[in-house]
């Protein structure tokens, strides 16, 4: 009894109480285990034609439900400061890999608009934070910082049904510095309305974004972003989303779509070309590997000019094959490229789940002096433990 009593003294000492026994902290994580083949080259006479990689990402995070007014978020990954990928590639001499923060977020829901607004502040990923179907304009591992107001998801990022608002304001760089500040620091202004239902057996989801980013030029290191943050370049992007989903006998289906133009004033910017300002991704998925045993596969068609998206968050895999490789071109160019991606996963047992995933891609507008047939493929397979 004087031990029992002895414990509960020591824990009010240290700040411990009821109420923090009662947070539900919601840890989470994963990691994947990715051998990467890419082609460099359609050529015969190329024997080094191949880039080989083995490749690891880690993720691991909790979050923590404190009352019903505020929740939050941390989480720590692998990989380094590239926005688009937590990758760690295997292969330097044993050496240990980084750990950086991936994410860091306060959620604070009040109870007199019934939970049903959510106030985030701090850096989360991109699909929690906003409506993402796919990776047309954010690449899966981008997490977005500043400060989002929500309606229509809950504390997790989902979305739920009927109709969801979502206004964000997010910082981009610093102002450039010189001696003295030159200019406001970039940002970027987000506004989202889409609205998910149902009709007989098919659900559906629709949706509208707007992205405007203001003050690119006076971004701190332009050299870090390979002029696409520069006086000449902009990106004032409204984009159009939805899919449908349903089931054939018992197996389930899902048609997805993007569309995003770029409108920013090629007169007043002048890398910026008209006739390269949009982007579109089509594709289906069926099945759902979620059970030991299942499997789904999926296939999509995409297409994104040079002018269309911010070139150094969308997609970080499509791109890679198509101005690194052929022209020397700057490997953070992620846009100007076409083609297809297919895929499949299998629920091998529960928590692990393997992949493959095959990428063929060419230019959408051939560089001049490039061969404009020219295509990349890349495949990768996976094995992902979650948990």
């Amino acid at each position: 009894m004087k031990k029992t009593a002895m414990l509960i003294g020591l824990a009010a000492v240290l700040g411990f109480s009821s109420n923090a026994q009662a947070i539900d902290w919601n840890w989470k994580g994963d990691i994947r285990y990715r051998y990467q083949s890419q082609l460099k080259a359609d050529q015969d006479d190329v024997d080094d034609h191949s880039k080989d990689r083995h490749r690891i990402r880690v993720r691991f995070g909790v979050s923590p439900w404190i009352n019903e007014e505020l929740s939050a978020g941390l989480q720590l990954s692998s990989g380094g400061t590239d926005p688009v990928s937590r990758n760690e590639t295997l292969g330097d001499n044993f050496a240990a890999d980084g750990i950086v923060l991936n994410q860091a977020y306060i959620d604070y829901h009040p109870m007199f608009l019934d939970g049903d607004v959510n106030f985030i502040l701090g850096k989360r990923e991109a699909k929690s934070t906003l409506t993402v179907i796919d990776d047309l304009v954010w690449d899966g591992d981008v997490t977005l910082e500043g400060i989002t107001v929500q309606y229509g998801k809950d504390a997790k990022g989902k979305e739920k049904s009927g109709l969801c608002a979502i206004a964000g304001y997010y910082l981009v760089d610093e102002a450039n510095w010189d001696g003295e500040y030159k200019g406001t620091s970039p940002y970027l202004l987000a506004a989202q309305l889409s609205y998910k239902g149902t009709v007989s057996d098919l659900g559906y989801q629709v949706g509208a974004s707007y992205y405007n980013y203001v003050n690119l030029g006076h971004a701190d290191d332009k050299s870090a972003y390979y002029d696409a943050y520069s006086e000449e370049m902009d990106y004032d992007i409204v984009e159009l989303f939805g899919n449908v989903s349903g089931k054939v006998s018992s197996l389930p289906w899902k048609l997805y779509g993007q569309f995003a133009q770029n409108f920013a004033d090629t007169d007043e910017h002048t890398y910026l070309d008209d006739d390269a300002s949009t982007a579109y991704l089509v594709g289906l998925k069926l099945g759902k590997a979620k059970k030991p045993g299942q499997m789904e596969a999926s296939v999509e068609y995409f297409n994104l000019g040079a002018s269309s998206v911010n070139p150094y968050l969308t997609d970080s895999d499509r791109g890679d094959l198509t101005a690194q490789e052929v022209v020397g071109g700057d490997e953070k160019w992620l846009t100007n490229v076409e083609g297809f991606k297919v895929g499949a996963k299998y629920q091998l047992i529960q928590n692990m789940q393997l992949g493959m995933t095959y990428f063929n891609t060419g230019y959408a507008d051939a560089p001049e002096g490039t061969d404009s047939d020219w295509r990349g493929h890349m495949l990768q397979a996976d094995a992902v433990v979650k948990f």
